[in-house]
């Protein structure tokens, strides 16, 4: 018999945000799309949650930006820490692997929108690559 997923902590670096996920985690994909570049600095990695399984602890930081038409981003709003990606069609959330306490134990599963990279890094792992999306490729539920 096994026992129910461990609940894992994460939040922003001042504390302003803070969250718990009751549920499994998704493996982490990196994304290299020129939004998450802008947003991160270089390469976003994500985790994906069911939103029935994120609580917030803490919102007094969070705010949300549209940055697409088909998704909005969770920020600390406080120290300016990105947590979430979060689409409008899904009833899951992406999390920014960073933001959870470590160990994670998570592990890199993949690449996607690579044909948007940065020149200034390689990719050299032996993981799958998308050119744009996994189009479903990556199992939602995989812990």
């Amino acid at each position: 018999m096994t026992g129910a997923p461990p609940v894992r902590s994460g939040g922003c670096l001042c504390g302003g945000v803070k969250f718990q996920v009751s549920g499994p985690l998704r493996d982490v994909v990196y994304c290299h799309c020129q939004m998450c570049q802008k947003l991160h600095g270089g390469p976003g990695a994500h985790t994906k949650a069911q939103n029935h399984q994120i609580t917030i602890t803490e919102g007094r930081g969070l705010k949300w930006y549209r940055s697409s038409q088909i998704a909005q981003r969770g920020f600390c709003g406080e120290c300016g820490s990105s947590l979430f990606w979060q689409p409008d069609q899904q009833d899951s959330t992406g999390i920014l692997a960073g933001a959870l306490e470590q160990p994670s134990k998570l592990k890199t599963m993949g690449h996607i929108f690579v044909g948007e990279k940065a020149d200034f890094y390689e990719i050299n792992d032996s993981c799958p690559q998308f050119q744009k999306s996994s189009d479903g490729a990556f199992p939602d539920d995989h812990t």
